[in-house]
């Protein structure tokens, strides 16, 4: 079997994701409460708890491919959009970039890569970052490509997200890559973002198109969740502006039982004034799942049956679900700490999809490719690490 290295591997969504096709090696994550949700799933014999600062390339074993899920707190809408500067969260990519090139000099460079966050780090500082993170891979010897994918397409939750993915330079890529950009995988960030890299040899990856989704959220809830009080569901409604409130009022003349998800947050008024505003959805999405770092980010479920509303946080297995995970899935730690292991996760489903219908083919092609003996070697300039981009915030 293949295998991999998962670098911010988080509660282990992504290694569950590549399971059919790769064998985890090596998994390294700094958060204590997320490594104990992966132990609990994987075991402990290939976890490393530890700052990525303090891992070397000699440290981690040969494999086939590597994923880095890199903090998306600096790239976020929902962040402080500081970008991937020195000292940021999200600047930690380059921890990753100076260790490939440490697995570079010891002969150990997996095959692909993978860099996945979300939308806005296609899109920060006008492109600047995504633009120097691609020339970064580049320089290791690979060819590049990005492609966009929302787990809507296989789950019920609203959540795009962008990977960077990259194969060793030389591999032949035809049925895996196509001449021009389709919509559903290749967004208008993912075109922008090629424009302005502008690489001769940029690849547009080519993906299947899955079978509709049929799931709806509804499917997922835990309908004997405990629900909050009445006076607690009212104060909530009042929070409804004239179009959510027109949402509401058109489920409670529905008959039968609807569903629906919420956020909090915080919007401004005619004349400016910000206040908190429940948005509520009955489209059988969840809104996309964030880290519980404060009330309004945790996602309310709606409730509606016989003309009457109930609501209530979604519970952690209901988060689960909607990340792809199975009901087998162990969740640990408190609400928070599970809310959090889902929130800042991959969804299994789009993980898999891109693993079988594209990692996984690369990685056997250069295999096969380099047996043949046809592979390029590096050019001399490419055998040292470069000093590590300064990335203006």
């Amino acid at each position: 079997m293949l295998t991999a290295a998962e670098f911010f591997a988080g509660s282990g969504l992504v290694g569950l994701g590549l399971s059919s096709q790769f064998k985890t090696v090596w998994a390294n994550d700094n958060c204590e409460k997320k490594r104990n949700t992966y132990i609990a799933n994987h075991g402990s014999s290939k976890f490393v708890l530890a700052d990525i600062r303090k891992i070397h390339g000699s440290q981690i074993p040969v494999a086939d491919l590597a994923w880095a899920s890199f903090p998306c707190q600096d790239l976020s809408l929902a962040g402080n959009l500081n970008g991937m500067a020195e000292g940021t969260r999200s600047g930690l990519f380059w921890e990753w970039v100076r260790i490939l090139w440490e697995l570079r000099e010891a002969d150990k460079l997996p095959s692909v890569l993978v860099a996945e966050n979300v939308v806005g780090f296609l899109s920060a500082a006008q492109g600047r970052h995504f633009s120097q993170a691609c020339r970064a891979i580049k320089d290791l010897g690979f060819r590049i490509g990005a492609v966009t994918v929302d787990a809507g397409l296989f789950v019920p939750q609203s959540r795009p997200r962008a990977f960077l993915i990259a194969v060793r330079d030389g591999v032949p890529l035809d049925g895996l890559s196509q001449s021009a950009p389709t919509a559903l995988f290749h967004s208008s960030a993912v075109v922008r973002a090629s424009t302005l890299v502008n690489d001769p040899k940029w690849v547009w990856w080519s993906l299947p198109v899955p079978n509709q989704r049929k799931l709806s959220f509804s499917a997922l809830c835990e309908q004997d969740a405990p629900v909050d009080s009445p006076e607690k569901t009212a104060d909530l409604c009042n929070l409804l502006s004239q179009p959510n409130q027109r949402k509401l009022d058109a489920a409670l003349q529905s008959k039968g039982f609807l569903v629906g998800t919420a956020y909090r947050r915080t919007r401004p008024d005619l004349d400016g004034n910000k206040s908190q505003r429940l948005e509520i959805r009955f489209d059988g999405l969840a809104g996309c799942l964030r880290t519980p770092n404060g009330g309004s980010s945790r996602q309310v479920v709606i409730l509606v049956s016989d003309g009457k509303v109930s609501s209530r946080l979604m519970t952690a297995r209901e988060c689960a679900r909607l990340m792809g995970a199975p009901d087998s899935y162990k969740l640990v730690g408190t609400y928070n700490d599970r809310y959090r292991a889902m929130g800042d996760a991959v969804a299994v489903p789009v993980t898999r999809w891109l693993s079988e219908h594209l990692l996984s083919p690369l990685a056997r092609r250069l295999k096969q490719t380099e047996g043949c003996g046809s592979i390029a070697p590096l050019e001399p300039w490419m055998t040292t690490s470069p000093l590590l981009p300064l990335i203006e915030a």
